[in-house]
């Protein structure tokens, strides 16, 4: 189950005007199941994306890329579940390529506005035909409030559908913005997650869209891990429709464009945190804040090093607060002049170590009160500067190792 996450509505989550959204039962690994979904854009939507940073990357990645870098006007995505179409070589890129084409034929559209995204199983060849027989199913399925059925049908080892929408007024006009997300384990991303696609109506300059999604998915998606596995197929993709009517935005520095990108913003966090909320096997939802570093990428080195070391997150699912693993984590980290006497730990309230050691006034029952909570926050104060950054992460429990030993059964 996840920790805190229900599962959404459909009456919460807003259509975008300008995006419709069409899903299907194509077959792709299983039958019975929701993995064919389309969106389908109106003239004139901006779109930009940034994806994985594993070299290994998914066909449908590279042709995502070649796509968006054509100068070409992106009026649909098609996505499957079921089948990666990660190390595939050459014949996955035909795949790729073909499903962009099957689609375009169907919309009368040039397949080079077309984005592909595959998820599932790595190193076995997109059943092609499966996609194609399934397409019209999914145009005929599509409909503007359709968001929640895409959020189911992207999702693999999801428990949850994860979507979230919220609303802020520019000039005087009501904006939406929503998102899907789907990933529950290989995620440490890197860049974004395993599959988002977030919306908006609003009107934005094409030229700062690219901006805009490397800005959300430093501020969302790139501060989450799992279990520290950067995917093959990692996407993360922004729309805008400009359906809403205002000026296009064209700074994010203003009042506009800082409206917009803290709604947008509030909605990825969300998305982002329900990837950890629903991580495979997860018990615990951790935040793991480090204070006092020289730099904002000192700090998030730090707190890696602590979201990602399985015997801090082990201990975090036995609720045992062996808290020296975590003081170990910040030691090995990489920050070689690290003044581990101007160290201070804290779990929640309690104040765990000071100045490098143990707070005399530390008690094991505090310790273990936190412990056993479902929400915990770490925090660290290196003592070396003013800059901060939090990650969130999940412990590690049995069923982690279960979901993964029996993933492609």
């Amino acid at each position: 189950m996840p920790v805190n996450l229900a599962a959404p509505t459909a009456a919460h989550i807003l259509p975008v005007p300008g995006v419709r959204i069409g899903v299907a039962e194509a077959g792709v690994r299983k039958a019975g199941r929701k993995d064919l979904t389309v969106f389908l854009l109106e003239p004139g939507a901006a779109v930009a994306g940034v994806f994985t940073q594993n070299r290994f990357c998914a066909a449908p990645v590279q042709v995502c890329r070649e796509h968006l870098n054509s100068g070409q006007e992106i009026r649909a995505l098609v996505v499957n579940t079921g089948n990666a179409n990660a190390g595939t070589g050459q014949d996955g890129l035909v795949r790729a390529r073909a499903t962009c084409i099957a689609l375009a034929r169907h919309l009368d559209l040039a397949p080079e506005q077309v984005l592909p995204f595959s998820t599932g199983v790595i190193m076995e060849p997109l059943p092609l035909e499966r996609i194609e027989a399934g397409l019209p199913a999914a145009l005929a399925d599509a409909r503007p409030e359709h968001w929640l059925r895409a959020a189911e049908g992207i999702m693999t080892t999801d428990t949850v559908a994860k979507a979230f929408s919220r609303q802020v007024t520019i000039e005087g006009r009501t904006v939406t913005v929503t998102g899907i997300s789907k990933g529950a384990g290989m995620i440490r991303p890197n860049m974004a997650t395993m599959l988002g696609f977030l919306a908006t109506d609003a009107a934005v300059a094409p030229a700062l869209l690219p901006r805009l999604a490397r800005e959300l998915a430093e501020g969302s998606f790139n501060r989450v891990t799992v279990d520290g596995d950067t995917s093959t197929n990692d996407s993360f993709v922004v729309l805008a429709t400009g359906q809403a009517g205002n000026a296009p935005i064209a700074s994010l520095d203003h009042a506009n464009g800082q409206a917009l990108f803290a709604a947008m913003l509030e909605v990825a966090r969300l998305l982002a945190q329900a990837i950890v909320r629903d991580g495979e096997g997860a018990t615990k939802f951790i935040t793991v804040r480090v204070e006092g570093g020289r730099t904002a990428a000192e700090c998030r080195q730090v707190a890696y090093a602590i979201a990602h070391s399985p015997l801090v997150k082990t201990a975090f699912f036995a609720s045992d607060p062996n808290l020296g693993r975590i003081l170990a984590a910040v030691g090995y980290a990489g920050i070689e002049d690290l003044d581990q006497g101007a160290i201070d730990l804290f779990l929640d309230d309690v104040h765990v170590a000071m100045a490098g050691g143990r707070n005399p006034a530390y008690r094991e029952e505090d310790g273990q009160r936190v412990m056993r909570q479902s929400e915990i926050t770490v925090r660290v104060a290196l003592g070396r500067g003013s800059a901060s950054d939090t990650v969130w992460t999940c412990d590690f429990s049995h069923d982690y190792v279960t979901i993964n030993a029996d993933y492609r059964s």
